[in-house]
């Protein structure tokens, strides 16, 4: 499996990410081929601090860098020299199974559509990150990528969410709700009722509309949304997932009695971590684009990037992109 790391642009740098893909390539082996893409100087630098062999990784060198800040399209326009235009481009033609960036997300969103494209019938290439239940994890699609969107998109996210649920999360048969302040069909703004009324006539496992807790409580397995409401849910998750880390370390620390304690649980502590830790799952799949991208979140550390390759090879071999391809245009026409 052939992936391609955007190792420049994250919060933590180029060496934390080069350092990530190395121990990937150390657990996977000759099965992994990883071409690493940035600034040369610095990821041979990163190279020789963590004693590896650059001869085991592939070294494509790029001028510029996308910042946070950079506008989405200079992806496009005024960088396109930079590690995450010359990364996609890479995979555009061919020279990677899939690609992984921890930069700007809305460059990425921009580039993946306009250098990768999308697949054909798919009206909008939407981000799908998950985020753990009482049961496992669901997905959210979209989660940030279009902010503005029409019924049909949401028909699509919930075609092409259950198909990577199922193919990769290995949900049988995927339950698809509507993220929506009730429960009731008449709730919501007119995107939501049309929405609704789309996905009950789909033919997909739809199960209604679905309130903030009611995700958590695992009464869906995939949740269709805006990318406005959806980013902001999902942002709320992680904010919350940290305040209930950090509530149940005060707990803890401070008195005898609940070093005693902590000492007691610390196991089932790290497992619930583990469970709700961003890092586990490394980043999101960026659907309905004709090849394999994983975003990766803004802070990945080393951990972090080394499971969003494994997820971009789990991505790759899945054969979602080659379903989605095959029935979302037909299906689509059939239900307008």
């Amino acid at each position: 499996m052939r992936i391609i790391v955007d190792v420049m642009g994250s919060d933590l740098g180029c060496a934390e990410l080069v350092k990530g893909a190395l121990d990937a390539k150390t657990q996977f082996g000759d099965e992994l081929e990883l071409t690493l893409v940035g600034k040369e100087s610095e990821i041979r630098g990163a190279i020789t601090a963590n004693k590896a062999d650059a001869s085991t990784v592939t070294i494509v060198d790029a001028a510029t860098v996308m910042d946070m800040n950079d506008a989405p399209t200079d992806v496009i326009k005024a960088k396109k020299d930079s590690s995450m235009a010359v990364a996609l481009t890479l995979l555009r033609n061919g020279e990677g199974d899939g690609l992984v960036s921890c930069g700007n997300t809305g460059a990425l969103l921009t580039g993946a559509t306009m250098i990768v494209k999308r697949i054909k019938g798919v009206r909008r290439a939407a981000l799908a990150p998950s985020a753990p239940n009482l049961q496992g994890r669901f997905l959210i699609i979209d989660s940030g990528a279009n902010v503005e969107c029409k019924p049909e998109y949401l028909l699509q996210f919930g075609l092409m969410g259950t198909i990577y649920a199922s193919k990769v999360l290995k949900v049988n048969n995927p339950r698809v709700g509507l993220l929506n302040n009730g429960a009731e069909e008449t709730k919501g703004t007119d995107l939501h009722i049309e929405s609704h009324q789309l996905l009950k006539t789909s033919g997909l496992n739809f199960v209604g509309n679905i309130e903030g807790p009611a995700a958590f409580s695992a009464e869906c397995d995939v949740l269709v949304s805006d990318g406005f409401s959806g980013n902001i849910f999902i942002k709320a998750c992680e904010g919350m997932s940290l305040l209930v880390n950090n509530l149940i370390k005060d707990v803890f620390v401070g008195s005898f009695s609940g070093n005693i304690a902590a000492l007691l649980v610390m196991k089932g502590i790290k497992n619930m971590r583990k469970k709700t830790s961003s890092k586990e799952v490394g980043g999101a799949p960026l659907l309905g684009v004709c090849k394999p991208v994983i975003k990766g979140h803004g802070n990945s550390d080393a951990y972090a990037l080394k499971n969003a390759i494994k997820l971009a090879c789990e991505y790759s071999k899945s054969g979602v992109i080659d379903d989605i391809q095959e029935s979302v245009a037909n299906y689509t026409d059939d239900k307008e």
